[in-house]
């Protein structure tokens, strides 16, 4: 690692980078006390599968759930599981597609760990009542962009994250030693000098919880709804990597957000997400006056990886000023559509499209965050007892830009690597005993803002100015911008969660924008229109951002470089 300090160019307010504090008041009274082995902070792919492989080392696992079980990322997930297991594919070819559609900055050992295992994680599944669609006799393998070979496993056609959240639930629920708390919002991780011994979390009828644990593992999902146009559901907020940034944790390439290129676009929904299998099963994409244009942009076409998808996308509205533009299934037939992809016919159906007859009206949307919180190989950070698995770690794998279908297989993986390491870690802790803890923040004297406007104009900011297109002028004022909203927001004392989500929200922007503006280079999903383009000498190299004593500070780093001993 290059431990050199980047140029100071990273203006902050006090209140943003510089305080480590607590965001509630709490009372001894009305404050309960909980502990466990193992703490699990997330109920997706990641979280689940890492408590159930924690309980093969400790009894007392607890896992955390910031709404109900199945209200994740995962659930919503269509196109599938990336594994090989087609006659006409290897190891090799899937660790070469990682490695090109991640830019070069993915982590050699980290892409070979998650491709050798992706069998046995997928079996494992299998053996546990997991329904993968099938196809004469073998299982269904389809490809989605940036794949060279078809070898995502789907199930009931496009709802694979449905079927895996809910084998993953009968697991963790027959589970004696796993406890679930469901509707629990994390405030804080609980940390004593550089240890996590727990967390600060708060349930609607429960009250405030301080959870004393011997080892926690964050699996808190992304932080897409910070952008106006998201396919994430609405608790996708950045709770861990705001958290993990205030503990004292690592972040690295938290730069790189990747755009799905096509979410359904209806004015006044939500913005549902449209397959990448859907293009890898035919479908073309054409712009309002019905032109197929991506083979302009990219000799794969429709399978081009998802930046070069989203970026095409992006200029083709704006060329031809309109408001999406749209995926053509008509060739593939009604009935082979909708038996392919119920879900998404009945979504289309719901909005009186007919996807024999009609075009699927597309545009892309924040979807994935391909950095986050630093690991190692075992799953752990920087902070003694904080380990990290699933969308809101930075394992290296994916680089600069995911490979379709390649977050499932990371969550079975580096979740089951995360559960047996605080596994095995846990037995020698004492146990900690359950004391109070007092907040001392200073009642603020600033003028109140309206969180619901602060939150709707974040949105839109971060999509103008940090989205599929960026610039360093645009990108240094979105910085200014939430300084100011954050000198009256982040020194309020709040005591519910759209407080706390609102916190969360302008700092995980605040680090996205800071490490898009030190980025000036375009390198996968981060795109800068002002950059010199990506072909330079400079090899590339992440960006790593670490709470200090004098604040934010930003450092380069090798692309295999020690992911715990050389973080500064």
């Amino acid at each position: 690692m290059r431990a050199s300090s980047l140029p100071s160019t990273i203006p902050c307010v006090t209140e943003l980078f510089d305080d480590r504090r607590y965001l509630t008041d709490f009372d001894s009274r009305r404050t309960g006390h909980l502990f466990a082995d193992v703490l699990v902070i997330g109920s997706g792919v990641a979280g689940a599968r890492a408590a159930i492989e924690a309980t093969h080392h400790v009894d007392n696992v607890l896992l955390i759930a910031k709404a109900s079980f199945r209200e994740s990322s995962t659930h919503y997930a269509q196109g599938g599981v990336a594994a090989v297991r087609g006659e006409d594919d290897s190891t090799q070819r899937h660790i070469d597609d990682t490695t090109r559609v991640g830019g070069g900055l993915n982590r050699g050992a980290a892409v070979e760990l998650v491709v050798n295992e992706a069998n046995e994680r997928i079996d494992e599944l299998i053996a546990w009542g997991m329904r993968f669609d099938e196809s004469g006799g073998a299982y269904a393998l389809t490809r989605e962009g940036g794949h060279s070979v078809s070898r995502v496993l789907h199930s009931q056609g496009d709802a694979t994250g449905r079927e895996m959240v809910r084998v993953l639930n009968a697991q963790v629920r027959a589970n004696e030693r796993i406890r679930v708390f469901e509707n629990c919002f994390l405030i804080d991780l609980l940390t004593e000098g550089n240890s996590c011994v727990g967390a600060v979390t708060f349930h609607r009828k429960h009250g405030h919880q301080l959870i004393r644990a011997r080892r926690t593992i964050l699996a808190a999902g992304g932080a897409g709804r910070v952008f106006r146009e998201t396919s994430n559901p609405a608790v996708v907020t950045g709770d861990g990597f705001a958290s993990a940034y205030r503990a004292g944790a690592a972040l690295a390439d938290i730069e790189m957000v990747q755009f799905h290129p096509t979410t359904l676009y209806v004015a006044g929904s939500t913005r549902p997400l449209i397959s990448e299998a859907v293009r890898g099963e035919g479908a073309y994409l054409v712009d309002r006056g019905g032109e197929r244009f991506m083979t302009a942009f990219h000799p794969d076409g429709e399978l081009a990886p998802r930046d070069v998808v989203s970026r095409a996308i992006y200029r083709r509205i704006r060329e031809t000023r309109a408001n999406c533009v749209y995926l053509d299934v008509r060739h593939l037939g009604k009935a082979k559509f909708v038996a392919r992809f119920p879900g998404i016919a009945k979504v289309c159906a719901g909005f009186q499209i007919d996807v024999g007859k009609e075009l699927i009206p597309v545009r892309p949307a924040a979807h994935y965050m391909v950095g986050g919180v630093v690991t190692d190989l075992d799953g752990k950070t920087d902070v003694d007892g904080l380990l990290c698995c699933g969308e809101v770690a930075c394992t290296g794998l994916h680089g600069a830009n995911r490979l379709a279908s390649n977050s499932l297989l990371e969550g079975l993986v580096f979740g089951a690597i995360a559960g047996r390491t605080a596994g095995q870690t846990a037995g020698g802790d004492p146990a900690r005993s359950g004391e109070s803890i007092a907040s001392e923040n200073p009642s603020s004297d600033r003028t109140p803002l309206d969180l619901g406007d602060i939150a709707n104009s974040l949105k839109s900011l971060m999509w103008r100015n940090v989205g599929i297109e960026r610039c360093g002028k645009r990108l240094s004022e979105t910085a200014d911008i939430i300084d100011f909203w954050g000198h009256y927001v982040l020194d309020k004392t709040f005591d519910d969660v759209a407080g706390w989500e609102m916190q969360n929200m302008l700092s995980i922007s605040r680090l996205i924008s800071t490490a898009a503006l030190e980025r000036s280079v375009s390198l996968g999903v981060h795109y800068r229109t002002d950059g010199p383009g990506t072909d330079i000498d400079e090899a590339p190299s992440h960006i790593v951002l670490k709470r200090g004593a004098d604040g934010l500070r930003a450092y380069r780093a090798d692309v295999d470089f020690n992911l715990l001993a050389d973080v500064p």
